[in-house]
């Protein structure tokens, strides 16, 4: 199915439904939940997830897992989707929060035909094959790193994502403290408790994750320059350090389908 609204076919006796969507330059899904876990690949373009408990940016050629009723809004650039909306019965192993994992070729091509499904595919026969198989395949994958935590706290949270919008090396703990009024300490030992981690660390990489829908259209030098990094050698030594792979890689010329570190499969299968 592409194109489809999930509510017209929500009711379908299907475990699994694959939708694939084509979206504007720029478009906004705005805050909204689905009954079922989702499985949101971005086949073109990059993605910004976000939650009440933090922001996931996804890269081209990488997916999201979203847990079943679970609010959350998507920026998209330049993004074409293959959504798998899945029972969370058929899924017990889903992670509880969002998840981004990579979306090697084997996975990548059964998406592409899965999209071409009807609502009512045949259970059994190949349709139902590729269903079942989807799901074995996303087990495997492992966890990726593009994702901040974000406080709980009103004042922390709209203090984090103004920052996640607008990201600036210049902007200090001290500055920070001072607009929550609080004392550096107070303020830092707060932000840890609430994000396990320290606010300088958690800007260096909101700044990081800042970069991935940069670097469609820009070089890795001009993007480096932009963020405040002193120079491309930093800026690629900083980001490969984080996510495990140099920012050449997300460049719009340079076609996914790259492994990270090992890390352990979502599910054991």
């Amino acid at each position: 199915m592409k194109n489809v609204p999930l509510d017209t076919v929500d009711h379908v006796d299907r475990a699994v439904l694959p939708i694939g969507t084509d979206y504007p330059p720029g478009h906004v899904l705005d805050w909204h939940q689905h009954r079922r876990a989702q499985f949101l690949y971005g086949a073109t373009g990059v993605m910004v997830v976000d939650t009440a408990q933090g922001t996931w940016t996804v890269p081209p050629e990488r997916a999201v897992l979203i847990p079943a009723a679970t609010q959350h809004r998507v920026r998209m650039v330049g993004v074409s989707t293959r959504s798998l909306y899945i029972e969370p019965d058929a899924v017990p192993w889903w992670p509880a929060g969002c998840t981004v994992v990579d979306v090697p070729p084997l996975l990548r091509e059964l998406l592409a035909s899965a999209v071409e499904f009807e609502a009512d595919y045949a259970l059994s026969g190949r349709d139902g094959c590729i269903a079942t198989l989807l799901l074995h395949e996303i087990a495997a994958r492992t966890p990726l790193p593009f994702h901040v935590a974000i406080p709980s706290s009103g004042d922390l949270a709209q203090l984090c994502r103004a920052y996640l919008a607008a990201p600036d090396v210049a902007v200090t703990n001290a500055e920070w403290a001072d607009r929550s009024a609080m004392s550096e300490r107070a303020f830092t030992r707060r932000f840890r408790s609430e994000t396990g981690e320290s606010p300088a660390v958690w800007r260096a990489r909101a700044r990081l994750l800042a970069a991935v829908p940069l670097l469609r259209t820009a070089s890795v030098s001009a993007v480096a320059g932009r963020l405040g990094y002193a120079s491309p050698a930093a800026f690629t030594a900083a980001f490969t350090r984080a996510f495990g792979l140099p920012p050449s890689r997300f460049a719009a010329t340079h076609h996914g389908g790259e492994r990270g570190p090992t890390r352990r499969p979502l599910h054991a299968t």
